[in-house]
């Protein structure tokens, strides 16, 4: 039994308890992350990597081993009753760094737990939580593990432990939707078709009615031909079943299917004459759309699928948990160091919960119609960046400062993704720069901005740096008419010599961003005042700066 004390203890090793554990620990928050199974589970169940995910994961310092272990994904190629009725291109415009990718689920745990093994801090496999109790100071949980029970003292819990939740249930949480009836099958294969590399397929059936009666839905896995596909489970595959909490969602035990099963549906449905083959694993799924009626209570929170459950329409819900944890993550380490403002924890359910609303509602209803634009989603083009989870904000956030009217300025808004720029040349680096370089691996960051080195009032905006939180902000100034650096300067200098960043961010006079951790603006200063600054960092700080 261990006497020490965790800062927070992580209930679940996936994909979301794996970032938050991660996240919690590069900023030097102690950390334990449990998990029941004794070992990854080798399924390629959630797939799809969204542009946004990639970004965070750049800012980790992961991407490189993400993107060497996974596929690209450049599109959709959609065939009703045989014949191809859309190509879906999925490139990103220019400014977006990274594109839409697949990669199994069982790689993206397997980095990010040996990212999380490099902070020192293993996943204690094999253990889990079976109650929990908090009070005024901490969580007391109780788990079980291959030694037997053991009591551990937290000071706060996060529940990532899936559709059937101990956490979500333990804090009497509400866990509202429905379930589809029918009943899929997956299963990680081998195809000898000839479509293109690195798009997916949907082949829907439509019956006398016009209404559809059978779909493959077929995603490219890294490897010669593989794919990870679903379909309808026939009848003797597709008994009724649920969990003790009447949530049925996920991998089923029971009968798993065989190739014959997967072939006879591509012999339905696929658009070109194929056999299947190496199959690596199956499995029925059943589906839910639920979602909790709050993130959190207390010092105890959820997130992923413990907080949220739909549709894997559009590859978003292992996304939208990974950014739940990420924004749970920086403000719990702020908690634990005691720099926290009283509602910074608080705009955890604030900001993420309506963005859990949205991905379900929109996954329900793309489940049923496929993946188009419809009424709300705008062009092709936005539903597109929609889907990359790139249009994801906080614009009513508590903690978001919001000092100018909407449209006074053109850029992007405060609670809006900071994007990213090039061309920014420093004093040393031989090479231009993008902004997101800047930001990697940074908590906040504050962006100084002003026309010219000798602009009107320079010297003053660098002022503003004064009293920042020690070790939680790194301050930069970008001249956006480019010139010549001076040649002392209180703070790091870079020049936009392309104006990229100028256009981009809507810069015309002296203006200060503030970045937040996860890579969304928390304030827009314009003009930037000390003044304004600490209004910011009053709701996210303990203590903003003096003067």
């Amino acid at each position: 039994m261990r006497d020490e004390p965790a800062d927070v203890l992580v209930a679940g090793a996936g994909p979301v308890g794996l970032t938050a554990a991660v996240e919690l620990r590069r900023r030097g928050t102690g950390c334990r992350i449990v998990d029941r199974l004794p070992r990854r589970l080798p399924y390629a169940k959630a797939v799809g990597i969204q542009p946004r995910t990639l970004e965070l994961w750049d800012r980790m310092g992961l991407v490189r081993a993400a993107l060497d272990a996974a596929a690209p994904l450049y599109g959709q190629l959609a065939y009703s009753d045989g014949v191809e009725t859309a190509r879906l291109e999925m490139r990103m415009p220019p400014g977006i760094p990274y594109g839409f990718a697949a990669l199994p689920q069982y790689e993206t745990e397997r980095i990010l737990e040996e990212l999380l093994a490099r902070s020192g801090t293993a996943v204690e496999r094999g253990t889990e939580l079976v109650s929990f109790a908090q009070d005024a100071d901490g969580v007391t949980c109780r788990l079980a593990g291959p030694h037997g029970e053991e009591e551990v003292r937290a000071r706060y819990l996060v529940g990532c432990d899936g559709a059937h939740s101990l956490v979500r249930k333990g804090l009497g949480l509400t866990f509202g939707g429905g379930a589809f009836a029918d009943a899929y099958m997956l299963a990680d294969v081998v195809l000898d078709w000839d479509l293109p590399y690195g798009y997916a397929v949907r082949s829907t059936h439509h019956d006398a009615a016009g209404r559809p009666d059978d779909v493959l839905v077929c995603i490219p896995l890294p490897g010669a031909g593989r794919y990870r596909v679903s379909m309808p489970a026939p009848p003797e595959l597709s008994s009724p079943s649920a969990g003790p909490d009447g949530v049925a969602h996920g991998l089923e035990g029971g009968p798993r299917p065989e190739l014959p099963h997967v072939q006879a549906v591509l012999d339905r449905l696929s658009p070109r004459p194929v056999t299947a083959s190496g199959l690596r694993w199956s499995s029925v799924f059943r589906i839910s759309h639920r979602i909790v009626d709050r993130y959190g209570e207390g010092r105890v929170f959820v997130a992923g699928d413990a907080a949220h459950i739909h549709p894997p329409t559009g590859a978003q819900g292992m996304n939208t948990g990974i950014q739940d944890a990420w924004n749970l993550a920086w403000k719990l380490a702020l908690a634990v160091a005691g720099d926290a403002s009283p509602g910074l924890l608080a705009s955890y359910d604030a900001e993420r919960r309506p963005v859990g609303e949205e991905v379900v509602g929109r996954t329900v209803r793309h489940a049923a119609e496929g993946v188009r634009a419809g009424p709300g989603d705008g062009d092709g083009a936005t539903l597109l960046l929609r889907e990359a989870q790139l249009l994801l904000g906080y614009p009513a956030s508590p903690i978001v400062l919001r000092a100018e009217p909407d449209g006074a300025s053109p850029g992007p808004r405060p609670g809006d993704r900071a994007p990213d720029c090039e061309g920014l040349t420093g004093r040393i680096e031989a090479h231009p720069l993008r902004l997101h370089e800047l930001l990697r691996g940074s908590e906040h960051v504050l962006l100084v901005c002003a026309p010219r080195a000798d602009s009107p009032g320079v010297p003053e905006l660098a002022a503003l740096t004064d009293g920042l939180p020690a070790g939680r902000f790194t301050a930069y100034a970008v001249l956006t008419e480019g010139g010549t650096a001076p040649a002392w300067a209180p703070l790091p200098v870079f020049l936009d010599g392309r104006g990229d960043f100028a256009r981009v961010y809507g810069v015309r006079e002296p203006t200060a961003f503030v970045v937040r951790p996860d890579g969304y603006l928390g304030a827009r200063l314009t003009p930037p005042t000390a003044a304004g600054l600490s209004a910011y960092l009053s709701g996210v700080f303990a203590e903003g700066p003096s003067g």
